[in-house]
């Protein structure tokens, strides 16, 4: 009954902590998608002639910065600001006054003002570049909160953490507590130290694989039940991202417990029959 108690106090905790793993990495996925939403627009100039913008789309397109690449021609531009203002301002202007461009969405290790300033002085070294337009402000912005709330998130994680190991520490060395006669026992009758710990260890690992199990089979239904609500949480919640929360959840299950149990046993080992009671 004691361990059974154990297991359940174990497993709780593991799916509290795997809760939280979850967040974090669903807050890494988020951030990386707000960032690759950042739009740095290339304007190409009007002498640019179209084989010349298709070979530059290429090369564009292999740099490791872009993450998607979208152009827009004078004519689609023009169309575009027709439906949204409702007039055509070319019949006044007697021309197009829009110019070619590019759109890039920008990978997310390379969506912060420093990168952004470099990419941008390469970009404007080419001939048929006439400007390239970013909004530093918003992606200072953006960064800064991104960074705050996962420092907020990894605050959280490693409390989380230490507060895991205590309950857990305390619910096995509880456990290992009511068998400490039977380890008095096993010393007077001339067993070692490690022929001791053995059934401990094997009953901890048990109870570590099981609870960890328990827990990963709670939050995969979890995640199932919330892409089933909602669909398009799939962009953010990939099977890699749940297959890391579940090994982390199993292997810290594992560790827990048989670290606790191979100190809390060792503890009892050393300690001098009066000190028992």
């Amino acid at each position: 009954m004691q361990w059974f108690t154990t297991g359940v106090s174990t497993t709780l905790v593991l799916i509290l902590l795997g809760i939280v793993s979850f967040f974090v990495l669903f807050a890494h996925r988020l951030s990386d998608s707000v960032r690759e939403n950042l739009t740095v627009t290339v304007l190409l100039q009007d002498g640019a002639d179209e084989a010349a913008v298709r070979q530059f789309q290429a090369s564009l397109g292999e740099k490791p910065y872009v993450y998607a690449l979208n152009y827009i021609s004078k004519e689609q531009a023009l169309e575009e600001q027709v439906k949204a203002m409702g007039s055509d301002p070319s019949e006044f202007l007697g021309a197009n006054p829009f110019m070619a461009s590019f759109e890039l969405r920008m990978n997310a290790s390379y969506a912060n003002s420093d990168s952004l300033a470099l990419i941008s002085a390469s970009l404007k070294r080419n001939p048929y570049v006439e400007d390239v337009i970013y909004q530093k402000d918003l992606v200072d912005t953006v960064n800064e909160n991104l960074r705050r709330v996962g420092y907020v998130l990894l605050g959280l994680a490693v409390l989380l953490a230490l507060v895991s190991f205590a309950l857990i520490n305390n619910t096995v060395r509880l456990s290992v507590y009511s068998g400490r006669f039977v380890i008095r026992t096993m010393k007077l009758v001339g067993a070692s130290w490690g022929v001791i710990r053995r059934p401990f260890m094997a009953r901890s690992f048990n109870l570590g694989l099981l609870s960890g199990l328990v827990a990963d089979a709670v939050l995969f239904g979890a995640a199932h039940a919330l892409l089933q609500y909602d669909p398009s949480m799939v962009r953010y919640i990939h099977v890699d991202m749940l297959m890391v929360v579940g090994v982390a959840v199993l292997a810290f299950g594992l560790l827990l417990t048989l670290g606790c149990t191979y100190f809390s046993v060792g503890k009892y080992l050393r300690m001098r029959a009066g000190d028992l009671y």
